[in-house]
């Protein structure tokens, strides 16, 4: 797995490619996320286009991580879902608590957006 990520306008943006299921870079993954909550920021967008494959470990990820924003009362967005996590994230009913937008543009207004 790929990751990028990127901070603007108090949004921390992250690009994931390739599988995420688990494995030492899933917990770069979270180190990073750590380190930008450190620095006080709150809002996240999650850009999932690129993953291809999610297992259950890869699920537990993405919670912990919406579990991190909502705790500290920002917020988590996912980007455009690609097909497999897509259909994991339905048959795991998470969609009912993940905020799901189609691009990244909608995902900003969505977390620019006071709740």
């Amino acid at each position: 797995m790929k990751t990028e990520s990127t901070v603007s306008n108090g949004i921390l943006h992250v690009a994931l490619s390739g599988d995420l299921i688990g494995s030492p870079d899933t917990q770069q993954l979270l180190q990073s996320v750590d380190e930008h909550l450190g620095e006080s920021v709150m809002l996240c967008a999650i850009d999932l286009s690129g993953v291809r494959y999610i297992n259950s470990t890869g699920i537990g990820v993405l919670v912990s991580l919406l579990t991190k924003f909502r705790s500290r009362g920002g917020e988590l967005v996912l980007i455009n879902p690609a097909d497999h996590p897509r259909k994991m994230l339905a048959l795991t009913k998470l969609n009912a608590i993940f905020t799901v937008a189609e691009s990244e543009s909608a995902a900003t207004e969505l977390l620019k957006t006071p709740h």
